[in-house]
């Protein structure tokens, strides 16, 4: 196990949590499930200690919290556990939250992945009203430091340049510029939908539910449809597969997308968001890693430069 200081405390206090005092310990060795910038995550038997990444604001993150521990969101969100009330001495000041252990998708057999179970998880999620003040979902702002981070990586090279063309074609909004249109900006948002955001619990046959509740909060409800829109959109998930998806959201009666006919008037902006912020990160991290960008990388990069081709006249949504 990596044994970073951050590792060990968040082991400890995993174990702690889950391990009775009263008992002898015959508990396996704390488990790193994640170690990245974003965020840390170690696991000890049935808890989850996470590090979230340095600069996280502590109020915000609170009513994240609050709101996963809302009885209102029962059987949607993961509840966290009683946590820490301060950064834990040698967190390195970062906040951390315990959290349940939940069974994550099996990324070993596709064709089980829970796309319509999570298609309904965000249309429950999407017509809860709020049940306290919550900061606005932060996937625009994600986007934005996805491009900061490609500009970074590789400054002026000729590569960024129809990311950067397809960014700079998105609303101010989209770009954490300006704040999200009023008609869209009240939902409930997770803010960064993903497989990987599912778990079951109690592990391993409960039901789905959506976990990391960091980017989560109030905004345009097409965002959290963005991801697998975008890989629709570039060819990385099967029509059919993206179908059902939608489908099951729309049965669900998700506020996202028009109940019926085209969703793209609904998704295009959030969904160009997408390409961008993924296409940003393919070639952030493939320059770090002083390689060419993967099959899968180039097809992101590949949307990006049919993106900024569109003529005006096609684009949903003004980019002012």
């Amino acid at each position: 196990m990596t044994t970073t200081p951050v590792v060990r405390v968040l082991g400890g206090l995993a174990h702690d949590a889950a391990h009775p005092l009263t008992t002898a310990c015959v508990c396996a060795p704390p488990q790193v499930l994640a170690d990245r910038p974003d965020g840390t995550v170690v696991r000890s038997g049935s808890v989850v200690a996470k590090a979230h990444a340095p600069g996280t604001e502590g109020p915000a993150l609170a009513e994240r919290l609050s709101l996963a521990a809302s009885p209102r969101l029962a059987g949607i969100l993961l509840p966290p556990l009683p946590g820490p009330d301060a950064p834990p001495r040698g967190a390195a000041d970062r906040v951390v939250s315990l959290w349940p252990y939940g069974e994550p998708v099996d990324p070993s057999d596709p064709d089980a992945a829970p796309w319509e179970e999570a298609a309904v998880l965000l249309a429950r999620l999407h017509s809860t009203p709020p049940p306290l003040p919550l900061p606005a979902m932060r996937g625009p702002a994600k986007a934005a430091r996805a491009v900061a981070r490609m500009r970074a990586a590789l400054p002026g090279a000729p590569a960024t340049a129809p990311v950067l063309a397809a960014w700079h074609g998105l609303p101010r909004w989209a770009r954490a510029e300006d704040r999200t249109p009023e008609d869209r900006a009240g939902f409930l948002c997770h803010g960064d939908l993903h497989l990987g955001q599912l778990v079951r619990h109690p592990a391993p046959h409960g039901p789905w539910l959506l976990i990391d509740v960091d980017d989560s909060g109030l905004g345009d409800p097409a965002w959290d449809l963005a991801r697998p829109a975008a890989w629709y959109a570039a060819g990385l998930l099967p029509s059919e597969v993206w179908t059902r998806f939608l489908d099951a959201y729309r049965a669900a009666g998700g506020p996202a997308v028009r109940a019926e006919g085209d969703p793209w008037p609904d998704l295009d902006v959030p969904a160009r968001a997408l390409t961008v912020q993924t296409a940003a990160l393919a070639l952030a991290k493939s320059a770090a890693e002083e390689r060419s960008p993967d099959e899968v990388e180039q097809l992101m990069i590949d949307a990006c430069v049919r993106i900024a081709s569109l003529p005006p006249e096609l684009v949903s949504e003004p980019s002012s």
